[in-house]
C-alpha cells in the first residue's frame, strides 16, 4: 500500500483503491446529501485503513487521506458506508445512508498537514460536483453527533474550505436582545444541530465548528456565530 505522496504542479488527484467489505446498498434509494469529516485518531493512515477494511470492526468510510496527500478510496460513493453511526443533521437520521464519509490522517490534536488539506479540496470539489451537493452540507462529524464525536477536532481549518465554496462560512450575525438557553437551542436547531444533546455537549459541538478555543459559559459570540441567531433575539 505504501504512503507515497502527491506529485506537485496541478496536484491531480490519484485515488488508491483498498475495498472494504464494510459496506452496502443504501437505503430506501437514498443519494448521497451530505460529506462527513472525521479524523483517524491512530498512529498511521495504513493502520486505519486496515481497521476500516476488518470486518470485525464493522465500520469503514468511503476514503481516507492520508498526511502525504494520498487518497485511498474504500467504498465505491454509491454504496453505504458505515461511518457516522448514531446521529442527525437538519432533523435526518440515518446519515450514513444520505452520506460519503472522508476520513482525514490526524491524530485529533495536531494540525492537519498541507498536502492532505489540497488533497481534500480537490476531493471535495469532486465529489460536490458530482452529486449537486452544497457546500452547506459539508459537517463534521461532531456537528451531527455531539458529546459522542469531536472530529474532525479544533485543528481543523474550516475557514479555509469556506473561502474556496467547500464548506458553510462562519458570519457572525447581530447579537440577541438576550442571550439564554433555551434561544441558543432554536437558533441551533435552525442551523442544523437537530441530533439529541446537553447543553453542554451542544455548545461544545458549535464551537469545535465555529470557535475551537472559546471556553467558559455561553456568551454572545456563541449565539452570533449561528445563521439567523439574531432572529431568536
Amino acid at each position: 500500500m505504501g504512503s507515497g505522496s502527491v506529485p506537485p504542479g496541478g496536484w491531480q488527484l490519484i485515488r488508491h483503491w483498498y475495498p472494504s467489505p464494510n459496506c452496502g446498498p443504501r437505503r430506501d434509494g437514498l443519494t448521497p446529501r451530505f460529506v462527513v469529516l472525521h479524523y483517524t485518531a491512530m498512529e498511521t493512515a495504513e493502520a486505519a485503513i486496515e481497521r476500516l477494511c476488518d470486518p470485525e470492526a464493522e465500520v469503514s468510510a468511503h476514503y481516507v487521506v492520508c498526511k502525504s496527500g494520498r487518497v485511498t478510496q474504500l467504498v465505491p460513493e454509491g454504496l453505504r458506508a458505515w461511518h457516522a453511526g448514531a446521529g442527525e443533521w437538519r432533523g435526518l437520521s440515518d446519515i450514513n445512508s444520505r452520506s460519503i464519509g472522508i476520513e482525514l490522517d490526524n491524530d485529533g490534536a495536531s494540525p492537519f498537514a498541507e498536502p492532505l488539506m489540497e488533497s481534500l479540496e480537490v476531493l471535495l470539489g469532486t465529489i460536490l460536483r458530482a452529486w449537486d451537493i452544497p457546500c452547506t452540507n459539508v459537517i463534521g462529524h461532531s456537528d451531527m453527533a455531539p458529546g459522542r464525536k469531536f472530529d474532525p477536532g479544533p485543528r481543523f481549518d474550516w475557514r479555509r474550505l469556506a473561502s474556496q465554496g467547500l464548506a458553510a462560512a462562519t458570519v457572525e450575525s447581530a447579537a440577541p436582545n438576550h442571550v439564554s438557553m433555551d434561544r441558543f437551542r432554536a437558533a441551533a436547531r435552525g442551523a442544523g444541530y437537530t441530533a439529541e444533546a446537553s447543553d453542554n455537549d451542544l455548545l461544545a459541538a458549535i464551537r469545535l465548528r465555529h470557535r475551537p478555543y472559546a471556553s467558559g459559559p455561553l456568551d454572545e459570540a456563541d449565539f452570533t456565530v449561528l445563521p439567523g441567531a439574531a432572529s431568536f433575539a
